[in-house]
């Protein structure tokens, strides 16, 4: 069975990472997205991951730091996870790439675009760590971003909840999935799947997102291949 996407650029979360922990990083959870992330090399898929920083630091909600300052260390948080994650694909058997969009190089290679495309085309995963290197945006936005530049297929949206829902499913016994969006109804409707210049820059690229649930692991492969999971977001 051939992939669905050829190159993909997965989002996974900090939270994701911390498991049932809900904070720092369990290595039990990640093995599973490291097998399953195997399994897409092994199909042909090249993979680009972006990693959130959320289950070391979120600095910024609480209003007691400078915000540039607060958004510095949430970049060398993702830091972190970038090397946890890129430890447990290794283990699983997969050739990986760190690179920082802040230079790190006793730990990590600088971002450069030509540099990760030609890794992936090697069949080597790509992990972009520090955000997009600025304050002020989401690792969301730094996804987008990277998914335009390395000229993916798709985004995938790993998250902790199973699709795109018209309001807050775990508050809500009547909130609706949908199945399908436009970038322009995640906008109208307020849906708060990321935020609005991650959205916007996937649209502008063309680039359509699909935003499915990690409590399966196996979903980011089942993902890549084309069956029939989560919300699909694209233009109209």
């Amino acid at each position: 069975m051939e992939p669905k996407y050829k190159r993909v650029l997965l989002k996974l979360s900090g939270e994701a990472l911390a498991g049932d922990k809900k904070i720092g990083l369990d290595f039990n959870a990640m093995k599973g997205f490291g097998e399953a992330i195997k399994k897409c090399v092994d199909a042909g898929v090249q993979v680009g991951i972006v990693v959130g920083g959320g289950n070391f630091w979120r600095g910024r909600s609480s209003g007691a730091m400078d915000r540039t300052r607060a958004d510095h260390i949430g970049m060398l948080a993702t830091a972190m996870n970038a090397l946890a994650v890129a430890d447990v694909i290794e283990d699983c058997g997969a050739d990986v790439r760190v690179q920082t969009a802040i230079s790190m190089r006793e730990v990590a290679e600088p971002y450069i675009r030509n540099r990760a495309i030609r890794h992936l085309e090697k069949g080597r995963v790509v992990i972009f760590g520090c955000g997009t290197g600025n304050p002020f945006f989401s690792t969301d936005t730094a996804a987008a971003l990277r998914a335009a530049e390395i000229e993916a297929d798709v985004m995938l949206k790993a998250t902790m909840v199973d699709g795109v829902y018209d309001k807050d499913p775990h508050k809500f016994d009547d909130a609706i999935k949908y199945k399908k969006l436009t970038y322009n109804e995640i906008l109208s409707k307020g849906l708060a799947i990321m935020d609005a210049s991650a959205a916007s820059l996937c649209g502008d690229n063309n680039i359509p997102i699909l935003v499915f649930d990690l409590e399966r692991p196996n979903n980011i492969f089942d993902a890549c291949m084309g069956k029939d999971i989560g919300t699909l977001v694209v233009n109209e």
